[in-house]
C-alpha cells in the first residue's frame, strides 16, 4: 500500500471519528436536556443543558477535524495553494472553537487557568445530571442526607 493512500485512510478516519462525536454528542444533549426536564429543573434549566452539551459536542468534533486537516495536508504532496487551504479552514474551526468556547463558558480561552477540551465539557455534563438524578432520587425517597 501507497504512503500517501494510508494517510489519506487516516485522515478519513478521523473526520469519521469528528462527525460521529458530533452525532453522539447531540445524542447525548438531547438526553440530557430531557432528563433535565423529566426532573423538573425547568425549560431554562434544560435548555442549559442542551445548549451546553450540544456546544461541547461540537468543540470536540471541530478539534478532531482540524487534526484529521492537518493530516490530509502534511502527508500529501503540499503546495503553497494547499497550505493556504489549510490555513483558512484552521483559521474559521479555531475561530469557531473560540467562540463556542466563550458561549459556553462565558469567559475568554486565555483567561482560563487550565485548558479545557470539548470531551472534558461532556464529561462534566454528564457528571453533573448523574449527581442531579441522584439527589432527585434521594429527595423522591425522602432521604436528604443523600440530596446533599
Amino acid at each position: 500500500m501507497h504512503f500517501e493512500t494510508v494517510f489519506v485512510s487516516i485522515a478519513v478516519a478521523f473526520e469519521a471519528i469528528g462527525a460521529t462525536a458530533m452525532v453522539i454528542g447531540f445524542i447525548i444533549a438531547v438526553v440530557l436536556g430531557a432528563r433535565a426536564l423529566q426532573r423538573g429543573d425547568g425549560g431554562t434549566a434544560a435548555f442549559s443543558v442542551l445548549r451546553t452539551t450540544l456546544g461541547s459536542a461540537i468543540l470536540l468534533g471541530l478539534e478532531v477535524l482540524v487534526a484529521a486537516d492537518l493530516i490530509r495536508t502534511i502527508t500529501s504532496k503540499p503546495s503553497m495553494e494547499d497550505a493556504l487551504i489549510l490555513g483558512v479552514i484552521v483559521l474559521i474551526r479555531t475561530v469557531l472553537s473560540m467562540s463556542i468556547q466563550i458561549e459556553i463558558e462565558g469567559t475568554l480561552p486565555w483567561r482560563r487557568a487550565l485548558t479545557t477540551s470539548g470531551a472534558q465539557l461532556i464529561g462534566r455534563a454528564v457528571a453533573k445530571d448523574r449527581a442531579a438524578s441522584t439527589a432527585a432520587t434521594a429527595v423522591r425517597r425522602g432521604d436528604s442526607s443523600d440530596a446533599l
